[in-house]
């Protein structure tokens, strides 16, 4: 059931007071179809408040633009703004802080989430216990003697170890060769000219083949000694 007409006024003029901008009928009637008034119920009402001169209008070609009347509204002065100004600034500070302060708390929040549960905690509590037993196992074979490489794979790891090594001197004496031959009769600077070049020595590293090589001899000593 549409409203009455004084009614439909009276819905009218409180949305375009309460808009206080320029607005036409269509705008009006969009906005107020939540209270059943149709288009041209809006545009009858708006006519009679611009008549009455509850509400202001200006023609453009055919279509009309209200607005409400600026003499019923108070204007502040100059001091009325500028405090409003600082009003307004407060406020917004305090916004600012009020939007930190929910970040915080969402961070927070989001770290909370992000910890296990106490289930979880169980979980993870028995999966630890489960691999200490495992290395507390190995550790009392180790302890007692028991065996956990065999002689095949040793032999194997040895044959690697001892063909890297060879590898290693032979390619050591390579290098020193080709280096001898190369700056036996150079004017340069052995050091700034091993640097232009980017080479490294064994010792520049930090490593050492005679350190290898008695790991690798400390080793078949050991296997003998067993």
């Amino acid at each position: 059931m549409a409203p009455k007409s004084d009614n439909s006024e009276g819905i009218v003029l409180n949305f375009v007071n309460e808009q206080n901008r320029p607005l036409n009928s269509q705008n009006v009637a969009d906005s107020l179809q939540k209270f059943n008034l149709k288009k041209a119920a809006v545009q009858k009402a708006l006519d009679t408040l611009a008549d009455s001169g509850r509400i202001s209008f200006k023609e453009y070609g055919k279509q009309k633009i209200y607005l409400a009347r600026q003499d019923q509204f108070d204007i502040p002065n100059s001091e009325e703004l500028n405090q409003m100004k600082e009003e307004n600034t407060k406020l917004q500070e305090q916004l600012n802080e009020q939007r930190k302060a929910i970040s915080e708390v969402e961070g927070e929040i989001k770290a909370l989430q992000s910890n296990l549960t106490f289930e979880q905690i169980l979980a993870k509590q028995a999966n630890l216990r489960k691999e200490v037993e495992i290395l507390e196992d190995k550790l009392t074979k180790m302890r007692g003697g028991v065996t956990l490489v065999s002689p095949e794979e040793r032999k194997v790891v040895v044959g690697m170890y001892t063909d890297t090594i060879n590898q290693w001197r032979r390619r050591k004496r390579m290098f020193k060769d080709v280096w001898d031959a190369i700056t036996e009769n150079s004017p340069k600077n052995l050091k700034d000219f091993k640097e232009e070049l980017g080479i490294e020595y064994d010792e520049d590293v930090g490593v050492s083949l005679q350190s290898f090589c008695d790991q690798l001899q400390n080793g078949k000593k050991r296997v003998r000694g067993q």
